[in-house]
């Protein structure tokens, strides 16, 4: 019994190990730009640079998914951008409002103007979201917080909730840009989302210039069957799918998304690979990396030629791939 026990307590001990080891050996993983293999595409996410990405409209640097956000972009002398990437809550009178979170605690004064904790913008109408500072919560690298002081009718409007409609129509004005666009609603409320968003990039002839994505897989399945127009990115299961068939070099792959929006690490695994890469260009995929901050993970993205970095601060990725 006692050497039964001893044999598999060192079975189990030697697969400990090696699983240990491989993860360890998938996270380090360090690939060279002379790995990465140039390929014929026709995706227009391709474009042989890593283009810049303010990720939450460039959080790192102002309040994240406000007009304050955009136009320190757009007015900025220092960088330029190329891509916004932010999120969508549908109000309780259908209106797409910015917001990343399901509630609005962490970015704004919600608690102290609407009296309780947890507010979601599906409680509220947008004129009630109107109140709100959504600047309250922002510091910055310096510990500031120089929006914090700002109450009622002291706010000014580019710190308040902002429409999707009047974030398109002032960038449009601004440039020609590309947009991610992730809509964080699920269930029947995403699905009412997928609907406005769709209706108002028809109408701003946008449909061309968006990747949209959700974390939500009935949402997802519901834009294929809807909007097959509408461009997506892969969902989690569609990555997880992705990620074996390019280690295995599977010839089986096709994709019903156009980019792969990933992390650089993902638990135990790098999915900052040359393999990678290669195999999602090989299959006109684009890759596009959320949410790099540090400029030693940027400089890696770029030599490999990430075809997008999602980035806080989009003034450290404009500055690393110029330089």
């Amino acid at each position: 019994m006692k050497k039964g026990l001893k044999i598999f307590l060192s079975v189990l001990a030697v697969i400990i190990v090696a699983v240990a080891g491989l993860l360890t050996y998938l996270y380090c993983i360090v690939s060279d730009p002379s790995e990465i293999i140039k390929y014929e595409t026709t995706n227009p996410a391709i474009t042989g640079k890593t283009l810049v990405s303010a990720h939450r409209s460039g959080s790192g640097i102002a309040p994240e998914e406000t007009m304050v956000a955009f136009k320190n972009c757009i007015e900025s002398e220092s960088f330029n951008t190329d891509v916004y990437e932010f999120d969508l809550h549908i109000t309780k009178d259908n209106v797409l409002v910015l917001l990343h979170d399901d509630t609005l605690d962490r970015t704004s004064d919600s608690v102290e103007v609407f009296g309780e904790e947890d507010v979601k913008p599906e409680d509220k109408t947008y004129e009630e979201l109107r109140q709100l500072n959504m600047g309250a919560k922002f510091e910055d690298e310096n510990g500031n917080m120089p929006y914090a002081h700002l109450k009622g009718d002291a706010v000014p409007d580019d710190l308040r909730i902002v429409r999707l409609e009047d974030v398109l129509d002032y960038l449009m004005a601004n440039g020609d840009f590309d947009y991610i666009i992730e809509i964080k609603n699920g269930d029947e409320l995403g699905k009412k989302a997928a609907d406005e968003l769709y209706k108002i990039l028809e109408e701003k002839e946008l449909l061309d210039d968006v990747i949209f994505g959700t974390f939500n897989g009935e949402v997802s399945e519901y834009v294929d069957e809807n909007y097959p127009k509408l461009l997506r990115s892969s969902t989690i299961m569609e990555v997880l799918d992705f990620y074996v068939k390019a280690n295995l070099g599977s010839e089986d792959f096709e994709a019903d998304y156009v980019a792969l929006q990933i992390p650089y690490k993902l638990a135990c695994v790098n999915l900052g690979t040359a393999k990678v890469i290669n195999y999602a260009h090989e299959h006109n995929l684009a890759v596009q990396y959320w949410t790099i901050n540090e400029e030693e993970e940027i400089e890696y993205l770029v030599s490999l030629g990430a075809d997008c970095i999602m980035s806080d601060y989009p003034d450290k990725v404009y500055d690393i791939v110029n330089k």
